[in-house]
């Protein structure tokens, strides 16, 4: 429900302002037809978003935005990466959008359990919903690194009123790149993506509010605080899996109603 609500207010606000989510969708502005595809772009996360809250309409949503946001990563992320792979910046922003397409990629393949092609197949089920989580796992070390390559900036984000705001900044650091290892690594997967979920949604509530709040028609406050929850949410859906190979939900149906209490 979270990262549905987090991707519904992405597309909101992509269709007040007509325009793309700044850094982190850097579209050309020199590209013909940008504000119809900035549109066209809202549209498709407000309806994806709205489309995961229904069990009816869950799987094709699930399918559109694994789809959309590969687009966005492949197309406006991965190019700056392979341009310029020494600056930490590109690999920051891969980073942040890659978080976001392994909880699309989750929700995809846990949506498409009894897909029987062939050609998908991989990227369904327990096998998908792991590639999600590799992918999570190489996502946030970046974001991790992020930290220490641009302390000074990181410093800047932590509340005034918060004491010792460097080793705050340094420890957050830290702990990106730990749950990155943690989920890649099998090394309490899920306790590392649920620290990782709670961080980036403390992160939120002390850093992206405050600012929504201070000047609350900045495109640019508002399209941070929407990413950052969206991440955090991303995280959440990636922890959800992790305790689903533990559970029940494995079994066919028919299986599970026949198990009876435990």
């Amino acid at each position: 429900m979270f990262f549905a609500l987090g991707l519904i207010g992405l597309g909101v606000l992509t269709l007040v302002y007509g325009d793309f989510a700044l850094q982190w969708q850097p579209v050309p502005a020199s590209l013909t037809g940008r504000t119809v595809l900035a549109y066209a772009s809202g549209a498709v996360l407000v309806l994806c978003g709205a489309g995961l809250l229904s069990r009816r309409t869950a799987s094709l949503s699930s399918s559109v935005l694994l789809v959309y946001t590969l687009i966005w990563l492949l197309l406006l992320k991965l190019p700056h990466v392979v341009m310029d792979p020494l600056q930490e910046f590109n690999w920051l922003g891969f980073g942040e959008i890659a978080m976001i397409v392994a909880g699309s990629f989750v929700l995809f393949a846990l949506d498409h359990r009894q897909l029987d092609s062939s050609k998908l197949k991989f990227a369904t089920g327990e096998s998908g919903a792991r590639i999600a989580r590799y992918l999570f796992g190489l996502a946030a070390i970046p974001v991790g690194l992020s930290h220490f390559v641009y302390a000074k900036e990181t410093i800047g984000f932590v509340p005034a009123w918060i004491p010792f705001r460097p080793g705050w900044a340094y420890l957050t650091g830290a702990g990106h790149i730990a749950a990155g290892l943690g989920v890649l690594f099998g090394v309490l997967p899920r306790l590392a993506a649920l620290l990782e979920a709670a961080m980036i949604g403390v992160f939120t509530a002390l850093v992206g509010v405050p600012l929504v709040i201070k000047t609350p028609t900045s495109q640019l406050n508002w399209t941070g605080l929407l990413i950052s929850w969206t991440i955090g949410a991303a995280a959440w859906v990636v922890a959800g899996s992790l305790s689903n190979k533990r559970s029940s939900s494995r079994l066919p149906d028919e299986l599970r109603g026949a198990r009876g209490p435990a």
